[in-house]
């Protein structure tokens, strides 16, 4: 690993206080549809969410911490998000990252975004920023944001479906080659956003995860916030 390289592995690790752990990335809903049972449904669960909605997380991520203008992404991350409920979950998740990620890297650029979205910037954008200010670069933010699409909901489906713990880590290992491709595609977006602006970077969609984050914004009774 390169120079700076360890400041990854703290903003990566599920422990980092960013409120990541209160949230299952749409898993709790797909486990009470029936649509994730087990280990090998998880996965399908895991890889459709990278590749939408996680690629377009990871390169908000990485134009953000490549330099382009914090507030632009925040709108383009608005523009990305049709469902109200997931807009408010990633901003209020932004909010927490934004506070543990000035105390651990004090930055003048986390300062003035906080200050622009006193009421939380889209997340993806926060840990890019958050990236940058590590000394990381876009395609770290981009590792990181693709890491947190999966094991989010790889960790919460243990606690849905006590499903073994060993087989959710698998689930994770079989990732690993998609999950680079997804940071590295990400990456070069954010290279191409840096000169062409946010339009530059993907607009993947996943419709159910929209739906299903609306219904489930409504239960009276759950067991994570999203």
């Amino acid at each position: 690993m390169g120079a700076g390289h360890a400041a990854l592995l703290v903003l990566a690790d599920g422990r980092f206080p960013a409120g990541g752990h209160a949230h299952s990335g749409g898993a709790e809903a797909a486990v009470k549809a029936g649509r994730v049972t087990d280990a090998a449904s998880l996965e399908d669960f895991c890889r459709g969410r990278l590749h939408t909605a996680g690629l377009s997380a990871a390169a908000l991520a990485a134009a953000a911490a490549a330099g382009v203008d914090p507030l632009a992404l925040d709108d383009a991350a608005d523009a990305r998000t049709p469902s109200p409920a997931l807009r408010a979950t990633a901003r209020r998740l932004g909010r927490q990252m934004t506070r543990a990620a000035r105390a651990a890297w004090p930055s003048p650029e986390l300062d003035a975004l906080a200050a622009a979205r006193p009421r939380g910037a889209h997340q993806p954008v926060v840990l890019g920023l958050t990236a940058r200010a590590a000394g990381l670069g876009p395609l770290d933010a981009a590792h990181a944001t693709a890491y947190e699409a999966v094991s989010g909901p790889a960790t919460a489906v243990v606690r849905l479906l006590g499903l073994d713990p060993f087989d959710a880590t698998a689930v994770l290992a079989r990732l690993a080659p998609e999950l680079d491709h997804v940071a590295e595609r990400a990456a070069e977006a954010a290279r191409r956003a840096v000169h062409e602006g946010p339009d530059a970077l993907p607009a993947c969609s996943a419709p159910l995860l929209d739906i299903t984050a609306e219904q489930h914004a409504a239960w009276p009774v759950r067991l994570f916030a999203s």
